[in-house]
């Protein structure tokens, strides 16, 4: 399942279609049994609209937490590109040689976070969090050798951005991993798969039935792609992009 949400499209396929079946499986429940008396028809409708008002609470409340997850990598990325910004201006502070080779390293280190954000690949993804770790501790090494000669404030301001540096590194890739929980999603299904269920069994079987049950397992279904395409940070449409480090890149062009 956890495989599934990371594809927003299969999402949408999948829900749709075996929420339809419910709908249908209800029906054909219903076509089974003998007609339902008015107090039968009340009771199953009080239970079917407080369902579907307890779905319609559960998918607000998970697109709650995707939009939260959503903006929390979009902070990131801008504190991120702010923390490598003042690292590079305060690389002046270093002497000559480790100045030049803490901005040079600083250049690929961004190149790396933006390849972190855009690409797809998760071959590409491996080599490029393995390149950023090496470039941290070769980033460490810069500004931790000068430190140890020299205990001066001005220094030790350094050190202490290029900490902020690989921090907000470990901030962005917490961010990222930080998904909603499986049990919601099943949830979620569970209780869609009950709602078509009973809605099939509701719905008396006349002229053109078959469009009523098929417009709810379509609206949940494109809910539920919604919520999948903004929890997913590479698999969707709606992603994160690095708009502070592209133009922070582009300003040391």
């Amino acid at each position: 399942m956890e495989k599934l949400v990371n594809h927003p499209g299969v999402v949408l396929v999948v829900t749709f279609v075996v929420l339809w079946l419910a709908a249908w499986i209800g029906a054909a429940m219903r076509k089974r049994r003998e007609e339902m008396s008015a107090e039968e028809r009340e009771d199953l409708g009080v239970i079917l609209a407080g369902t579907l008002t307890l779905l319609g609470l559960i998918i607000g409340f998970t697109f709650s937490m995707a939009i939260s997850r959503y903006d929390l990598r979009k902070n990131y990325e801008e504190e991120e590109a702010n923390a490598i910004g003042t690292e590079y201006l305060r690389a002046d502070f270093l002497p000559a040689a480790n100045a030049a080779r803490v901005r040079e390293l600083l250049k690929e280190y961004l190149e790396e976070r933006v390849r972190f954000y855009q690409t797809r690949d998760a071959q590409e993804l491996r080599r490029v969090n393995a390149r950023t770790l090496g470039l941290q501790a070769e980033l460490w090494n810069e500004v931790k050798t000068p430190a140890q000669a020299d205990h001066s404030a001005v220094l030790g301001v350094t050190v202490a951005g290029m900490n902020d540096v690989i921090n907000r590194q470990g901030y962005t890739q917490a961010a990222w991993w930080n998904r909603i929980p499986i049990a919601a999603w099943g949830l979620m299904w569970a209780i869609a798969i009950c709602c078509n269920l009973m809605l099939g069994f509701y719905v008396r079987p006349e002229n053109n039935h078959w469009v009523r049950l098929t417009v709810m397992p379509l609206v949940v279904a494109v809910s539920f792609m919604l919520i999948a395409d903004i929890e997913s940070p590479r698999g969707g449409v709606i992603r994160v992009k690095p708009q502070n480090l592209v133009s922070l890149q582009e300003g040391w062009k």
